[in-house]
């Protein structure tokens, strides 16, 4: 892994209105690696998400991306110079088929980022590959995250923001997306997830930071937070 990291996050601060949120998350993803944000609901894991990304405007501190400067950029500006991101809330279009998903997201190759396109994402989704010409709105919710995981590949990002993988699929679906999640890190991509799923974080993270009331409480390898009864009892446990 290069020395250099490919996200470095300062001083993040983020504000919904006169309520904030953030103050001040600091954090790293380094080339190769899978990095998990984990906390409770309502910790800030995906408003850091939405800050990195440019949809929180009004966002501060420091978001560096491959040497440059993000903040100030708009969402669409962010994605094109190969950061992806995967909302909670999936956003499938649904009128439209996978294969006509899939094409929305379609951006050029990029130095440096594995190269996606419609038939190498059906290998590493075998379910789309079955269900191509079905409409989004009449997909299952485990089938609508992978069809959205397929569409932000479709930019060929370097880096890629996911939210909360695990939550509210079944388990076959959530054990597919924990392959999913690897297989990508093997083809080079980076990812920085938020979870609170700790024994799906073991499955794929390197690294995770924790967070409590929009600030960083613990950072470490997942084997050493896995092992801190502690901070799992302080800030994971519901």
């Amino acid at each position: 892994m290069s020395t250099a990291p490919l996200l470095a996050v300062a001083g993040l601060r983020a504000a919904y209105g006169r309520a904030q949120v953030l103050f001040g998350i600091d954090l790293e993803v380094r080339s190769g690696e899978v990095v998990a944000l984990m906390g409770r609901n309502g910790a800030g894991k995906s408003t850091t998400l939405r800050a990195i990304m440019g949809l929180l405007p009004e966002a501060g501190g420091s978001v560096i991306f491959e040497g440059r400067e993000l903040k100030g950029l708009e969402p669409f500006e962010i994605a094109r110079v190969g950061l992806g991101y995967v909302p909670e809330d999936r956003r499938v279009f649904t009128d439209l088929t996978v294969l006509e998903n899939l094409e929305v997201g379609r951006q050029p190759a990029r130095a440096g980022a594995p190269a996606w396109d419609a038939d190498k994402l059906m290998r590493l989704f075998p379910n789309l590959r079955e269900l191509r010409d079905r409409r989004g709105g009449q997909m299952s919710g485990g089938e609508q995250q992978m069809l959205t995981v397929a569409r932000t590949l479709m930019g060929n990002p370097r880096l890629v923001l996911l939210d909360e993988p695990s939550e509210g699929i079944a388990p076959k679906i959530v054990e597919d997306m924990a392959n999913m999640i690897l297989e990508l890190k093997q083809e080079g991509l980076s990812v920085l997830l938020c979870e609170q799923n700790l024994h799906f974080a073991q499955l794929v993270s390197d690294r995770a930071y924790v967070i409590e009331k929009g600030q960083v409480r613990y950072q470490g390898s997942i084997a050493e937070l896995a092992a801190n009864a502690e901070v799992k009892r302080e800030y994971l446990a519901l």
